[in-house]
């Protein structure tokens, strides 16, 4: 527990809540606590603390939040939910024990397959895998690697959900478990919980290697990693969680996609951004394009784009006849 509280993607974040610093002042404490813990730790046990704590800060216990809310207040969990009473936990103590206690299982085997992969690839290619040096990621280098590390992610898990977790032909015993795990025994949105609360093998290859993978070709900055697995997971919280009430139009639709995924039973809604479920035909229900196109409708997009447009040719006008009129009067004198 020390060791994940001396991580700096905690104390990063934690610091401003904790503390009326400045941003100069945050940001020098966390350079200087990043610079201490690369010189007393390994690379590779940086790399398995830091995500596992990322996970139990950013999934684990706001799984257990929604939970308690879910079975504790269920006739106002209902309202805020995809497909209301359907999608609540079972009010069964045990069950739901059994479920927390093989999701918690399932974040250990998880680490484990990292450490794994991860002393495979040191061992190949005989050096650490990320960039763990005291020098911090340029902006230009997080921006351009995270989005190279989402574009691969979604990628994979459109492929991997669809042809492998929903495919018995192809993915057979993989599939066989995931529907077993995942959907038969719930058949509403699903909640926060049950991102891990799967078999070990269809969680390995749906929620970890199109995360892992990328990073593997990419071997960012240990850092950038860290963010990128911070920002996925809170995706997936908060598209898991079953809440209609999730703010904004991009996470509000992967939620309202993931709700319809399992709502049907994984008949679509493969991906998480839902730009290949568009393109190949799988979506169920409103498509990425129907979200932006309700965000422009929202927003006015076509108005505020002609009354701009009339303001423009307005300035232009206006510039003309000035200019003609100066060029009058010099005419003049």
């Amino acid at each position: 527990m020390d060791f994940i509280l001396s991580l700096p993607i905690v104390s990063y974040f934690a610091a401003p809540m904790l503390t009326s610093w400045s941003t100069s002042m945050n940001l020098l404490f966390f350079y200087m606590t990043w610079t201490t813990l690369v010189l007393s730790h390994s690379p590779l046990k940086i790399e398995l603390f830091g995500t596992l704590a990322v996970r139990i800060v950013f999934w684990l216990l706001p799984s257990l939040l929604f939970l308690l809310f879910d079975a504790g207040v269920p006739s106002l969990a209902e309202s805020i939910k995809f497909h209301g009473t359907q999608s609540l936990p079972r009010r069964d103590a045990a069950a739901l024990a059994k479920q927390v206690g093989l999701a918690a299982a399932n974040l250990l085997v998880v680490t484990a397959v990292q450490a794994g992969l991860s002393v495979g690839a040191t061992v190949l290619l005989q050096e650490p895998l990320f960039q763990t040096s005291t020098a911090l990621p340029l902006p230009w280098h997080i921006i351009k690697h995270i989005a190279t590390l989402y574009t691969a992610r979604e990628v994979l898990t459109y492929y991997i959900h669809r042809d492998l977790l929903h495919s018995r032909r192809l993915g057979g015993s993989a599939a066989t478990l995931h529907n077993r795990y995942a959907h038969a025994a719930h058949r509403g949105a699903p909640y926060a919980l049950m991102a891990y609360a799967d078999h070990p093998l269809p969680l390995v290859l749906h929620r970890i290697l199109p995360v892992y993978l990328p990073a593997l070709l990419v071997r960012p900055h240990l850092l950038t990693y860290f963010l990128f697995t911070l920002l996925t997971t809170v995706e997936e919280t908060l598209a898991m969680s079953g809440y209609s009430a999730v703010p904004g139009i991009v996470m509000g639709g992967v939620a309202r996609r993931t709700a319809t995924h399992y709502a049907s039973g994984g008949r679509g809604n493969f991906s998480p951004m839902g730009f290949l479920d568009w393109a190949n035909g799988t979506s169920v229900g409103k498509d990425v394009i129907d979200d932006l196109q309700d965000e422009a409708d929202k927003h006015q997009v076509k108005e505020r784009g002609r009354r701009k447009a009339g303001d423009g040719k307005a300035m232009v006008q206006d510039g003309i006849d000035s200019w003609k009129k100066n060029r009058k009067g010099g005419k003049k004198n």
